[in-house]
């Protein structure tokens, strides 16, 4: 019985995504848009039940401007609005995420003229297939990192524009652990987006401990073999290596559970993408796994009452792409309380608020910068919660670099009780003297304001312990993890360096097959002498 990636990764794969509640869809008789490999059937029949006053027109004509949408050189930004909007017309119900269609297909082609590709696994949402995954079996010849490169040049391919564009999730796993000496992705399962060069892996390290038993529901031994037979591998069903395979704590299948169970995939969509106006062009950005689980956990802080604490993430972890990740987060979660939250990132040098504006500017959000205790002032009298005219999503950047020179405190006692107002302190481990005037004008101007602490190294056992300043750890992530993860260099180390190492080992075993097959030929020519 010959087993390979299929047997020993992609069929369990499907199983446990059957698991979690994707209903196996075989694609015989089934019916796409090949353009757009959208199903439309599905499609129409989701897009009704989420908009039940829609008439055959009305669907139709929604298919057209999605199908239109997808032809943009944008990365999908057009399309991935249209996608997460929860008001007017909607393609996914995140109100009630239940309220959706999901599908996983095998083997589904991506074509265009003469050029195609088929990714192994593929992920329907109302018959849109919004997520990939791409497997091969364990120890396999350079990893994951002859699929990166494969994936790049697939993404390079103007002619696959479209289902670019539709992508929102991709994951590519050789079914192994991490190897966190490695300074690249080689073993192991990572995640990604879209691009239209070559896509960033991202490890995942589950922080939550799920109860498997509620979360996965058993397959039907009928619906396994209806599987087996789709895809031409029931001869496996009884092995022991499969049975093995399906485990739910296999490294693939772990990764799938993480991303792609209701909660967090419906997480994910709406708030774990971010388009990044970069120097080469725009980009497509998903949220590193510290970043989710630090607004996760601000939430859980908020839900018990605290509204204040530390987030100490290593230097070089994205600080500001969190503030930005949480800023997204928290409106829509303190909208479904009836409050209006107002955002600002606190920094105490001009540079760096040049550079947090900068940064702010580039995923969408629009900036108000505050240099002055003056400024800082009217802006917390003030009843207005944006500045601009557009009603963007917009965040207030404070420099406190000459508040320390005014004593005087800014009390207000008139401030909007259905406005929430969330302070990011940037670097708290400095520059916040507790008997300075800063800290004092900060809980005068709101005693009610949500204070969180952002830091890569935070001081302590000193006089201005940032603990004692700003409360407890909302979460953490040490330089050790951003290390392994990839995002903090040991020292400066190439990808020639692997590069050149898989180079090697090929060439060591290309000499003993050489020499192995010298020392027969010898063995040969002297039994003739």
């Amino acid at each position: 019985m010959a087993f390979n990636e299929n047997s020993r990764v992609k069929i369990p794969t499907i199983l446990h995504l059957v698991r979690l509640g994707f209903e196996y869809l075989s694609l015989r008789g089934q019916t796409w848009d090949e353009t757009t490999n959208i199903f439309t059937e599905i499609f129409n029949k989701s897009i009704k039940r989420l908009n039940p006053d829609f008439t055959d027109g009305d669907v139709k004509r929604l298919y057209d401007e999605v199908s239109l949408s997808l032809e943009n050189e944008d990365l999908g930004k057009v399309f991935y609005e249209k996608l997460i909007a929860i008001s007017g017309t909607r393609i996914i119900d995140f109100e009630n995420f239940n309220n959706n269609t999901f599908n996983v297909v095998t083997e589904l082609t991506y074509k265009k003229d003469d050029d195609e590709f088929r990714p192994d696994i593929i992920l329907l949402i109302n018959g849109m297939p919004l997520a990939f995954i791409e497997v091969k079996k364990p120890n396999n010849q350079d990893g994951v990192l002859a699929e990166h490169k494969r994936i790049q040049t697939r993404f390079e391919n103007k002619k696959f524009r479209k289902f670019v564009n539709l992508t929102q999730l991709m994951v590519f796993s050789n079914n192994m652990e991490y190897d966190n000496n490695s300074p690249l992705p080689i073993e192991g399962a990572f995640y990604s987006t879209a691009s239209y060069q070559k896509p960033g892996f991202n490890y995942f390290r589950e922080e939550e401990k799920f109860d498997l038993v509620k979360l996965l529901s058993n397959v039907p031994d009928d619906i396994e073999t209806a599987i087996l037979k789709d895809t031409n591998l029931v001869g496996i069903k009884h092995s022991a290596e499969f049975i093995t395979n399906k485990n739910p704590d296999t490294p693939t299948n772990r990764i799938c559970t993480s991303l792609f169970q209701r909660d967090r995939l419906s997480f994910l969509l709406q708030y774990g993408l971010a388009y990044v106006k970069e120097k080469n062009g725009l980009q497509k950005h998903i949220m590193r796994y510290p970043q989710m689980f630090a607004t996760k956990a601000i939430e859980k802080k908020l839900e018990e009452g605290i509204k204040k604490g530390i987030i100490w993430h290593t230097q070089g972890s994205g600080k500001t792409a969190l503030a930005y990740y949480s800023v997204k987060y928290l409106t829509d979660y303190f909208h479904s309380k009836g409050v209006v939250p107002k955002f600002y990132f606190i920094v105490d040098r001009i540079d760096l608020l040049i550079q947090a504006g900068r940064e702010f500017k580039s995923r969408g959000l629009v900036v108000h910068n505050i240099n002055s205790r003056e400024e800082f002032s009217r802006d917390i009298k003030s009843t207005s919660v944006i500045h601009n005219n557009s009603g963007k999503a917009e965040i207030t950047v404070v420099n406190i670099q000459k508040f320390e020179d005014d004593t005087d405190v800014i009390k207000n006692n008139d401030y909007n009780l259905n406005i929430q107002r969330i302070y990011f302190l940037d670097e708290v481990h400095r520059s916040y003297n507790p008997k300075g005037s800063f800290l004092a004008n900060l809980h005068e101007s709101d005693a009610n304001a949500i204070k969180i602490g952002l830091t890569g190294t935070p001081l302590l056992g000193t006089d201005f312990n940032s603990k004692s300043l700003f409360g407890g750890y909302i979460h953490k992530y040490y330089y050790n993890s951003s290390i392994a993860d990839g995002y903090t260099l040991r020292l400066i180390r190439e990808e020639i360096e692997t590069k050149y190492k898989l180079s090697l080992q090929q060439a060591l075993e290309d000499i003993k097959l050489l020499k192995g097959d010298a020392e027969k030929r010898l063995s040969i020519l002297m039994q003739n002498l």
